[in-house]
């Protein structure tokens, strides 16, 4: 390799909370040469996210401190640099694709005015060459209809466009480094196949180098020229990608490669009673258009679902990001206006007002796929996982309570003195894991667990799948279980419904879809899933 794009010296990073100082980060280097890919592996929690936003200086400062290290960007130190001159470098000549979209999207703009933000600012780009622009990277990253999309907020997008959105942006302005934190978390395997292999190709074409962070070594694998293993805040491993996955000397490193979801779901039972049960289930969105907003037409995010979730069962609902797999699940929990008939533990509640909803909450419980977003940033995790508590159990004392969030967070494997820290100190995985926390603790009849993993390291994810199992079978919950990892439904899963552009493509037993898909869409999913090649071909050149 050439001499390195980006070389990282001795970096350690510390947040002081309370007066004290923690380690976060401890003493880490590697280097990034020009054209080069370098995946920084672990479990939540690791440091690889910190060390990533340590490049270009987007740490809390001055909460967070640098007590060494240099991080040389072509022989300039970024760790001494001045606001502006880092400003010049930040979405220019290095780029970064953040973890959680929703967060890093404004809100109040639409997806063109977002992406022409960067051009305008960058590349003095506007009006019809800025659109223009912006639609070609629409289509570069796979965003179905794009014209229709310009238009679209983010919360009108679904989790796996909005990741597509930062891409397009982060990707605008042709860095020379591209940041990469869990660029295809969001995203289901046959788009992450295209995304990878996009950003492959814009890799070669523009020599342009990444540093990947990532939990899924099944990525790590195709995409990467070498691999650093972190654990606790430092590299214990680091080398070539073929010499790390078939040679692993560090025993942490051979945990992580042996990871994976294992298990069967609970056996199915048809003699339990329903729990949920929608019929014709439609969830149409107006396009509408002119002066006057006339519609026009309609986006059929749902269109016409059957699903009947039993006690103690799991559902998985699987398909393409944009497929209506969440909105499905909204629509279920009377998240969102829908037509057709929805029986909640056999009372009809599709026409069930605000108020006559509420006492049923405590027994709906959803578990959102962005966690940060779905967290109260000014409040403490205790208040946070305590707040259904308190509308829902009110005559519960103070140390009851507490009891409660202390239970909750060792059933999903937190510590739980970390219960008085806010949500921007735990990484995404651990931030999940407190969503998962906050809906169990009430013990809910019905779950809405929307890519409850999708955060979340191999290791990890395997946690998460015995906990939710041992979960069920504790309380009796039926699942809805939303997800494009299709190796997690297989491990949970005792029913699966595919879904496409709203419609169900396939619905049945779990072994036998797995086993015997019937239609083309579903096993091209299949072999997306399990044999990543087939879709994909050999991504790294």
């Amino acid at each position: 390799m050439n001499k390195p794009l980006l070389s990282v010296r001795d970096l350690s990073v510390a947040f002081r909370q309370n007066g004290e100082e923690r380690i976060s980060v401890d003493h880490v280097s590697f280097d990034i040469a020009e054209g080069e890919t370098v995946a920084l592996v672990g479990e939540s929690g690791s440091g690889k996210s910190v060390s990533a936003l340590s490049v270009l200086k987007l740490l809390p400062y001055p909460a967070a401190s640098h007590p060494s290290g240099e991080i040389l960007f072509e022989g300039r130190d970024l760790m001494r640099a001045s606001e502006p001159e880092l400003r010049k470098v930040r979405g220019n000549d290095i780029a970064m694709i953040f973890q959680e979209p929703m967060t890093s999207l404004n809100p109040l703009h639409t997806v063109e005015q977002q992406i022409g933000e960067i051009l305008r600012v960058h590349q003095g780009m506007s009006g019809e060459a800025a659109r223009k622009r912006t639609l070609e990277l629409m289509h570069e990253v796979r965003i179905r209809d794009p014209e229709k999309r310009l238009n679209a907020f983010p919360h009108q997008l679904s989790g796996g466009q909005r990741q597509r959105v930062m891409i397009a942006m982060a990707l605008a302005n042709k860095p020379k480094l591209l940041i990469a934190d869990e660029p295809t978390t969001a995203l289901d395997v046959t788009v992450q196949a295209q995304i990878l292999k996009l950003l492959a190709e814009l890799k070669t074409e523009q020599r342009m180098s990444m540093l990947f962070i990532t939990h899924d070594l099944g990525i790590v694998r195709k995409i990467a020229d070498k691999v650093c293993v972190m654990n606790k805040g430092r590299i214990v491993e680091a080398g070539p990608t073929r010499e790390i996955f078939e040679n692993p000397q560090n025993p942490y490193t051979k945990h992580l490669l042996a990871a994976e979801p294992k298990g069967e779901p609970p056996a199915a039972d048809l003699s339990a009673p329903t729990v949920m049960e929608g019929r014709d289930i439609r969830v149409w969105f107006p396009i509408k258009k002119g002066l006057m907003r006339k519609t026009v037409d309609h986006v059929k995010a749902v269109d016409g679902i059957n699903v009947t979730l039993r006690a103690g069962q799991t559902l998985g609902v699987v398909g393409e990001s944009g497929s209506g797999k969440t909105t499905l699940g909204l629509a279920l929990a009377r998240m969102i206006a829908s037509k057709g008939e929805i029986r909640f533990d056999g009372r009809d509640i599709a026409k069930y007002s605000f108020a006559q909803m509420r006492p049923l909450r405590r027994e709906l419980q959803i578990v959102f796929q962005d966690p940060f977003g779905s967290l109260s940033p000014r409040m403490s995790i205790a208040d946070i996982i305590t707040e259904g508590l308190w509308v829902h159990e009110p005559k519960l004392t103070a140390d009851e309570r507490d009891q409660r969030v202390v239970e909750a967070l060792k059933d999903v494997n937190l510590d739980p003195e970390t219960r008085f820290r806010y949500p921007h100190e735990f990484s995404g995985g651990q931030r999940q894991r407190i969503a998962i926390a906050r809906a169990m603790v009430l013990n809910p009849k019905f779950v809405m667990l929307d890519e409850p993993t999708s955060a979340l390291d191999m290791s990890v994810q395997a946690q998460v799948v015995d906990l939710l199992r041992a979960l069920q079978k504790k309380h009796n919950l039926a699942y809805l279980f939303i997800s494009h990892d299709l190796k997690v439904v297989r491990a949970l899963a005792n029913d699966v419904l595919v879904m496409r552009n709203g419609e169900a493509v396939e619905y049945g037993p779990a072994k036998e879809v797995f086993a015997n898909p019937k239609t083309e869409y579903t096993k091209a999913l299949m072999a997306a899933a399990f044999r990543m090649e087939a879709v994909e071909g050999d991504i790294k050149q």
